[in-house]
């Protein structure tokens, strides 16, 4: 990979980070009215982050799967969106998504790991 190509694909990966901050962030706003608020969910233990960027159920419950699927389609179609702005894959925006999904999750909180299964996050 020469110089520019590496200088292109930070700068791409740096630009799909800022926006994909700014996304959890809306999410997380935007479900702020449910019966249950995402950041109720995950400090119960009921969802988790998953690796692909995507919110999973940890504790099975209606309430919990619903707030999941909404933000799962919210998610879905921004991560579509900075995948056409910026030419690149739906699973590289995932990839990247998840990466800033775990590192953003608080001490306490589920994540799944590479197994599949759900840990708390030290």
């Amino acid at each position: 990979m020469n110089k520019l190509t590496k200088k292109m694909t930070n700068s791409i990966t740096k630009n799909i980070a800022k926006k994909f901050t700014f996304a959890l962030f809306a999410t997380t706003m935007a479900f702020s009215a449910w019966a249950i608020s995402l950041d109720d969910a995950k400090q119960q233990g009921l969802i988790g982050e998953m690796q692909n960027g995507y919110l999973g159920v940890v504790v099975e419950s209606n309430e919990a799967q619903s707030l999941v699927a909404s933000v799962n389609e919210k998610r879905k179609s921004i991560y579509l969106n900075l995948a056409r702005e910026n030419k690149i894959t739906l699973a590289q925006v995932t990839a990247l998504a998840g990466e800033k999904a775990l590192s953003k999750t608080q001490s306490g909180h589920f994540i799944q790991n590479a197994a599949g299964q759900w840990v708390k996050k030290q």
